[in-house]
């Protein structure tokens, strides 16, 4: 399947975010879709797939216009678009949801057996060995990203458009999709894919393709380029050194900032402890389902433990509640920034300062103050939105991530939890984020940093915690370290 953009254009009220795009892509090609967060790039994927109407121009597929009414129509004729952030009912059980609005019927009743039948398939396609019956609020994160992608399979696309599909994917879980990516590309299916993983786009895509502020700015074949002139045509400028100069770790014998003796989250983390110190970068990697991300939630009180003693500035705290941590001075920002990052129906500023709400109430709410807060932040962390009254939920993916980091430094925490923090985020803003951890840890906050990118922790941080079935295995200088020894450990094999 051809599709072609013709002078598409898309406007939110007064704030103009595609003008005039024009391109082509066609059948049986994988395309990288490149751009800064903000340029347009899942605007323009939403008007492909139904999701959004264009304000002007049009679409053609195979040669034809076509005016999609929803997602239905465009489903109908083969354009699947895989969200970035997850389209996913909790509620249902995976088969519910991977046939919702599709249901196959014999007669008056639903075939439910058949379904499930046909979702144990495409699950195994994907590589997710869970049982077909299982409700989606139970998934971790990674798993329902590759519900996500099954349901997609389910559609039968030919031509299937991909928004940071590996955002929280391991690399053997990466492998799997890229090999069933081609396959499709084989069978004809055109690819879209967007991501700020430039070593992916370099190593699966056929074409590059540009957008910068709502424009097409370039097209070229991805052997041609490089992963630096990648990221110099979606930012337009040339970049710098993606990480900053290591800053020196503080001595062993500086007492821990935060101190974690046998933490337990039941199921997750099985007596976890740990310190890290005033200044300090610590990492922690390890592979889906490891216990990472459980670890923390437990001991922010999100999730229950079991055990452990938690101590800051060699005081022993009990924490109860994500509320009670902020209030010590440990925030948490999570990795699902839509469910429990922010409240993506409030607005920028309600969001921005929801966890320092008494600041801003004495005793009743200053809107002048949290706007002025807002526009701050805003200049701060790059956030790029056309007016400060938008609700969260109108920022692209990366601002919103961007947003979310915002909120959970406002109260000036002592100890900062970022899980994935780049997720996401287009190279430059990654860079942007990078120094800020590293400011952060250099005027004397406690960083701990979570992330499926190893090149990250390896680049980033002082030392690097590994995590395996919910044990921690070893705790590694990251000066001089590999990814390949990260992931030996990860997986048991050094």
């Amino acid at each position: 399947m051809s599709l072609a953009f013709h002078d598409v254009v898309k406007a939110f009220g007064p704030v103009q975010v595609l003008h005039g795009v024009s391109f082509e892509l066609a059948s049986g090609q994988i395309y990288g879709l490149l751009g800064e967060n903000g340029a347009g790039k899942s605007t323009l994927m939403k008007i492909a797939a139904g999701h959004e109407m264009p304000s002007g121009g049009e679409m053609r597929i195979n040669g034809q216009p076509v005016h999609f009414a929803g997602s239905r129509d465009a489903e109908a004729a083969g354009v699947v678009l895989i969200h970035q952030e997850f389209n996913l009912a909790d509620d249902l059980t995976v088969a519910q949801n991977v046939f919702l609005g599709h249901e196959k019927r014999r007669g008056p009743w639903l075939a439910d057996t058949a379904m499930r039948a046909e979702t144990t398939v495409l699950l195994a396609d994907v590589g997710l060995a869970i049982a077909p019956d299982t409700r989606v609020r139970q998934l971790i994160v990674a798993e329902k990203q590759l519900v996500e992608i099954a349901k997609a399979l389910g559609r039968r696309a030919r031509l299937l458009i991909m928004d940071e599909p590996t955002a929280t994917l391991t690399p053997g879980e990466t492998e799997r999709l890229f090999t069933l990516m081609a396959r499709l590309k084989a069978e004809g299916v055109t690819i879209v894919y967007i991501s700020h993983k430039l070593d992916e786009v370099e190593r699966i895509t056929d074409e590059v393709i540009v957008m910068r502020d709502g424009r097409f700015v370039a097209r070229q074949p991805t052997a041609s380029l490089t992963r630096q002139q990648m990221a110099q045509l979606m930012v337009g400028r040339e970049l710098s050194d993606l990480f900053p100069p290591r800053q020196p770790a503080p001595t062993t014998d500086a007492p821990p900032r935060l101190s974690v003796q046998g933490l337990s989250a039941p199921g997750w983390a099985d007596e976890v402890s740990f310190d890290v110190r005033a200044g300090e970068i610590l990492g922690f990697a390890g592979l889906v389902g490891a216990g990472r991300t459980e670890l923390f939630e437990g001991l922010l009180g999100l999730r229950p433990r079991s055990s452990g003693r938690v101590s800051l500035d060699g005081r022993e705290v009990h924490i109860g509640s994500p509320r009670e941590a902020a209030d010590l001075g440990l925030t948490y920002l999570s990795e699902d920034r839509k469910g429990k990052g922010l409240h993506v129906a409030f607005g920028l500023a309600e969001n921005l300062t929801l966890m320092a709400l008494q600041r801003y109430a004495k005793p009743w709410l200053r809107p002048g103050a949290e706007r002025a807060a807002l526009q701050e932040a805003v200049t701060a962390f790059g956030i790029r939105t056309g007016s400060l009254d938008l609700r969260a939920s109108a920022l692209s993916g990366g601002n919103q991530q961007k947003l979310a980091l915002a909120k959970v430094l406002h109260p000036n925490p002592r100890v900062i939890v970022l899980d994935e923090p780049t997720r996401g985020v287009d190279v430059g803003a990654k860079r942007d984020i990078y120094f800020l951890i590293q400011r952060l840890a250099a005027e004397g906050h406690a960083v701990i940093v979570i992330s499926s990118e190893l090149v990250e922790l390896i680049g980033l941080c002082h030392r690097v915690a590994v995590m395996r079935g919910g044990r921690l295995q070893v705790v590694l200088p990251a000066e001089g370290l590999s990814e390949e020894a990260l992931i030996a450990h990860a997986t048991g094999t050094h």
